[in-house]
């Protein structure tokens, strides 16, 4: 249909989605799939969280609230980044949004303008470069290498920068890759970007989900200069089991802030007001939440770990972060889609094509299910390996 936008025409089907989809479908008509597709925790919603939303309700509180969020959240927000972030954002610089998807999207439309190039390392989550399309902008997709735990160097990032540059997306911990960057990695990034103010994302919506030494670093907290150039994105979706809930924050400098806020009050206005008091409690009140699903994902990563390695004709790099495993099958000789089709149709197998994030040669598994789950589709997927 001609009268479609052309940003539209050009922005592709999310793939994870599509697999997940198709996994339901089969499950419906009553077939045995072991899901390795996912992107959220498995567990339920903790109660504490669901108990204040439905007090919420109940209370009559269902009406608008500011575009940016209930003050009380926002204010919320701003004492965690304090606190655990060594960030120091005011509340009227932090915009609760639906979803930290929608404070991306935000962000990306409060800043690109016509023609300016966006710098993506890859893999990169699938949302990123068609966000960057929808506001008109051009996605630089940067490929980063295994040997470097797929992170992005300083010289990467300088060979890819052109006048045009406005702007770098950083996720860390990374989905698909469960790759985190460092504190001097941050600053190398981060001194480069400073050259010509290139102005960073900081998607750290996996924050809360580490493993072993591995530390989260918000790049805004490195210096007052890195501070006026960062967006920092976070949310409530995967480490409080929140995903349905579509409850994320943007912190910001204050025009940045502004800018996002006005954004928001002429296309989605506020978030769900009873979500919002849902993630208050989240924030304010004391669980073991967090930390138990922490450690629960972290024995499933690490018994995955030890199956995939054992696998021949594959590869994979250890994931310090979120939950997922980018594992390489260059070796296969087939191309992800290709892959991951057979995968599903002939052992049952729902695994992500990695040309979704950017590399063919990859299928992205995530080990948000059970150890049952989990046992069986990497038997399956090693069977597959070892038959090809």
């Amino acid at each position: 249909m001609e009268s479609i936008s052309s940003r539209v025409t050009q922005v592709t089907p999310s793939l994870t989605l599509s697999i997940t989809n198709q996994a339901k479908a089969m499950k419906a008509k009553g077939e045995e799939v072991y899901g390795l597709a996912g992107g959220e925790p498995d567990l339920d919603t903790p109660d504490f969280i669901k108990e204040a939303a439905i007090k919420a309700i109940q209370d009559g509180k269902t009406k608008y609230t500011p575009a940016a969020g209930i003050p009380e959240l926002r204010e919320a927000i701003a004492k965690k980044l304090k606190v655990e972030n060594k960030l120091d954002y005011q509340a009227s610089q932090v915009i609760v949004n639906s979803g930290a998807k929608h404070s991306c999207m935000n962000a990306i439309m409060a800043m690109v303008e016509e023609g300016d190039e966006v710098i993506i390392p890859a893999p990169y989550w699938v949302s990123y470069p068609e966000m960057v399309r929808l506001a008109g902008g051009v996605p630089v997709i940067v490929e980063t290498k295994e040997e470097n735990g797929w992170k992005l160097t300083p010289e990467e990032f300088e060979e890819n920068m052109t006048g045009l540059t406005k702007m770098i997306i950083i996720n860390s911990p990374g989905n698909p890759t469960g790759a985190v960057y460092t504190a001097d990695e941050l600053k190398a990034l981060g001194d480069v970007a400073l050259l010509e103010d290139i102005v960073i994302l900081s998607d750290e919506i996996y924050e809360h989900l580490l493993y072993g030494d591995a530390k989260h670093v918000s790049i805004a907290s490195l210096s007052k200069e890195l501070y006026d150039l960062t967006i920092t994105v976070g949310g409530f979706s995967k480490a409080y089991s929140m995903t349905g809930w579509r409850l994320g924050w943007i912190a910001a400098p204050a025009e940045i802030a502004q800018a996002i806020s006005k954004i928001q009050g002429h296309t989605t206005s506020n978030a769900c007001t009873f979500a919002q008091y849902g993630g208050l409690a989240a924030l304010e009140q004391k669980s073991t939440f967090v930390e138990d699903l922490r450690a629960e994902y972290d024995v499933r990563r690490q018994f995955m770990l030890a199956r995939l390695k054992a696998i021949p004709n594959i590869s994979v790099v250890e994931p310090e972060g979120a939950f997922y495993f980018f594992v390489n099958c260059e070796q296969l000789g087939m191309k992800s889609v290709n892959l991951c089709d057979k995968l599903l149709n002939r052992y049952r197998v729902a695994a992500v094509p990695g040309i979704a994030f950017g590399n063919d040669n990859c299928i992205r598994i995530s080990y948000c299910t059970t150890l049952d789950v989990l046992n069986e589709g990497v038997t399956r997927f090693e069977e597959f390996c070892r038959a090809h």
